[in-house]
């Protein structure tokens, strides 16, 4: 019997990309499919004619706690609430994952902090310029508070149990 070891170089970065194709369709694409000639339409008509590009960066909100404090003011509704909790839960894995993937997991709070922060605005711009959403300052607050609340959670989870007896960690397996 010759024993491997199984190493998570392979399954976390597998489920990461999971993730990541799981973030694009959610945030981008808002659950529905868009095929190519679409984007290739709005990308054009976006770089094509800088008016619709300033008119959708117009569209948006520049303005730091603004949709934020409409949302808790306004929780009433589903789209309030899946908007507000959504941006923080989309981007706890995120945080996670920045950990998972660092050396060692020795990921620094500020790393995390950029990292998520040059992310979200990634795909914020990334709306706009297809003209699938519109810029919101606060959708970048709120996806890199997710991202940091996923570094805190893996620090504590991490601490409590213990660098040895992590479930991230590589494993022995006996092959047959």
């Amino acid at each position: 019997m010759k024993k491997t070891i199984v190493k998570n170089n392979i399954i976390v970065p597998a489920l990461f990309v999971v993730y990541i194709y799981a973030v694009f369709k959610i945030i981008l694409f808002k659950f529905r499919w868009r095929d190519i000639d679409f984007l290739m339409f709005q990308l054009q008509q976006s770089l094509g004619n800088p008016d619709h590009l300033m008119y959708q960066l117009q569209r948006g909100n520049f303005l730091p706690f603004e949709t934020i404090l409409i949302n808790i003011r306004s929780i009433s509704g589903w789209h309030d609430f899946s908007n507000f909790v959504g941006n923080i839960a989309a981007f706890v894995p995120f945080g996670m994952f920045l950990v998972l993937l660092s050396k060692n997991k020795r990921m620094s709070f500020i790393r995390v902090l950029v990292g998520t922060l040059s992310f979200s605005l990634c795909l914020e711009c990334l709306q706009v310029v297809f003209s699938v959403g519109i810029f919101d300052v606060d959708d970048l607050i709120l996806n890199t508070f997710g991202g940091l609340l996923g570094y805190f959670a893996f620090k504590i989870y991490d601490k409590v149990k213990g660098n040895t007896s992590s479930i991230f960690q590589d494993r022995e397996i006996v092959e047959n």
